[in-house]
């Protein structure tokens, strides 16, 4: 059984994927075992409840340093045997502690094909500039801003003008190619 962590800072569609895929068996012998939150009123806390999943939240200014924080998050997942870190929508960068233990067992997804719009506006980002293929990045976290090994990716060209459909379908895409690369990190 692989036991899995998941990071998230806003509403959880993408925990709520993976916790899904767990529960029907789609991420072959895993438990999500943590669900990780830097904002105390975000709503992926309601569908941690719901999935009866443990839930470490916390603000970061309740610290004296990134350090501190995520040497207790540190804890926590040995704790627990975490195998597998997967951000979903965590919006603070990964510090030397979490890196340091965690390298290599920690991946996230990004709303773009990088190494093209890093960072935090990735949809946004490649709407603006005019992009006719989007699509959706897997990769290990390093020390960089999404600059980690890709793991998989999916793309999907679009000549419209509506950015939310942009989102949507970035979403839709999310939630099924996370799964399949989380079943690629731990079993192949």
């Amino acid at each position: 059984m692989k036991n899995i962590a998941i990071f998230a800072s806003g509403s959880g569609t993408n925990f709520e994927a993976i916790v899904n895929a767990v529960e029907k068996g789609l991420i072959k012998d895993s438990k999500v075992v943590l669900m990780v939150c830097d904002k105390p009123g975000a709503y992926v806390i309601e569908r941690a409840k719901n999935h009866n999943v443990k839930s470490f939240v916390f603000r970061a200014k309740d610290y004296n340093s990134k350090e501190e924080f995520e040497t207790e998050i540190v804890s926590m997942l040995k704790e627990l045997n975490v195998d597998l870190i997967c951000l979903a929508g965590y919006m603070r960068y990964i510090g030397k502690v979490l890196l340091d233990n965690y390298e290599g067992k920690m991946i996230n997804i990004h709303p773009a094909l990088l190494p093209s719009f890093k960072g935090a506006h990735g949809i946004d980002d490649a709407f603006n500039y005019g992009v006719k293929v989007f699509g959706v990045t897997v990769h290990y976290v390093d020390s960089g801003v999404d600059s980690g090994k890709i793991i998989m990716q999916r793309g999907f060209e679009y000549y419209g003008s509506d950015r939310d459909e942009v989102e949507k379908k970035i979403h839709e895409i999310e939630h099924v190619l996370y799964v399949e690369a989380i079943n690629k990190v731990l079993y192949e």
